[in-house]
């Protein structure tokens, strides 16, 4: 059993890099060293003892074999969820996006929702033999999300539509007891301890007929990523369900219209356009025209708000279906990352319209969708910014 001292100074040695300066005065050797020269590669400023007795520093350069060695190394090295912090550092420090557009590199990197977002933002500059490799690693994401959130969206949201279709003369298992006792609260027979129920409220059979419309719509502006890839799952998993009709719109100054690919969430992805500008207030347009049964059509905002399109009139737009009935809900973002630079602006501006903007996490977003469909107070979290 290792000394915790002694793991303690070689945790430290990893760490700082090495050095004379370090002050743990320890030398790596066998496993470590490599470690220490896969972390060096990526993270060294210069000086230390590297792998192989090399001085520490940024060494991964541009060439196409040494990065694919070393995403092999990290992966051998650490934990999947350290790899894939690594990877994403290693595009944003040591400009490797091109890299991704190698066959060989995608095969070599470990996949998540992060790499997905650089990989769409690449889409137009990726040969054609890259893009079948690109899709089979989009693909492998977006499945490994569908068979985390599907089921627990599927039951959350059919029980929402339940309780939100009341019927006067329900079946007995569908009596809403709750909303039946308070109805009838003024028929109280004290003599007999018990309410007389004249009118029995209860919940409707979702699955009989479409009950809900819901509108996604999402900007897809280059700092959205990961909110793109999780609100295209979610639209597929939404589009499964007969009882909710889904439209999936994705916007920058353009607006596109994806409804009719929400049958292959990966189609949906490669179907945007990640980076551009922002034009809410046109998406928002589109969305409203696209409304027919506002009292019964929830419409989903995910954006971080900066506008470039004409205030006054977004806000003219949320408030206008908003009195018309629909449940609006405005997503700061969609991931597991909080919430990200936003307009503050715009924010309280929306909350003023009883609209507050708040950062949902992918396994909230049920519960946030429930309550819309049920139209009652949404659950936002405690970090929500305004309400």
């Amino acid at each position: 059993m290792s000394d915790p001292e002694d793991e303690r100074l070689r945790r430290w040695r990893l760490v700082l890099g090495g050095g004379e300066a370090d002050g743990t005065g320890r030398t790596l050797t066998g496993t470590d060293a490599a470690m220490d020269g896969a972390l060096g590669a990526l993270y060294g400023e210069g000086g230390g003892q590297g792998r192989a007795g090399r001085d520490r520093s940024a060494g991964l350069g541009a060439s196409a074999p040494s990065v694919a060695r070393w995403l092999g190394d990290i992966r051998t090295y650490f934990p999947s969820s350290v790899v894939q912090v690594m990877q994403r550092d290693a595009i944003d420090r040591l400009g490797l996006s091109a890299l991704l557009l190698e066959p060989e590199m995608l095969e070599a990197v470990e996949a998540d929702v992060h790499l997905v977002g650089t990989l769409l933002s690449l889409t137009k500059a990726m040969p054609e033999t890259t893009k079948e490799t690109a899709r089979a690693v989009v693909r492998k994401v977006v499945e490994d999300l569908e068979k985390r959130l599907a089921t627990r969206t599927r039951a959350t949201l059919t029980g929402a539509l339940d309780r939100s279709a009341r019927v006067s003369r329900p079946r007995h298992r569908d009596i809403d007891w709750d909303r039946t006792i308070r109805a009838n609260l003024k028929n109280y027979l004290p003599e007999y301890g018990t309410v007389v129920p004249e009118r029995l409220i209860g919940y409707g059979r979702a699955s009989q007929s479409v009950k809900k419309d819901v509108v996604l719509c999402i900007d897809q502006s280059g700092s959205m990523a990961a909110s793109v890839v999780y609100a295209s799952v979610f639209g597929a998993v939404l589009a499964s369900m007969r009882s909710i009709a889904t439209r999936l719109v994705v916007f920058d100054t353009a607006v596109v219209d994806l409804t009719d690919q929400l049958d292959d969430p990966v189609d949906v992805l490669f179907g945007t356009q990640l980076g551009g500008g922002t034009d809410i207030n046109r998406a928002l347009a589109y969305c409203q025209s696209r409304i027919t049964r506002p009292a019964d059509t929830v419409v989903v905002l995910i954006s971080d708000l900066y506008e470039g399109g004409i205030r006054d009139e977004m806000l003219k737009r949320v408030a206008a279906m908003k009195a018309s009935g629909v449940q609006f809900v405005a997503l700061l973002a969609l991931s597991d990352e909080g919430a990200p630079a936003y307009d503050r602006e715009h924010a309280a501006a929306l909350a003023a319209l009883g609209a507050p903007a708040f950062a949902c996490t992918p396994d909230l977003f049920p519960e946030v969708m429930a309550a819309a469909i049920e139209k009652r107070p949404l659950p936002i979290p405690d970090m929500v910014t305004h309400q």
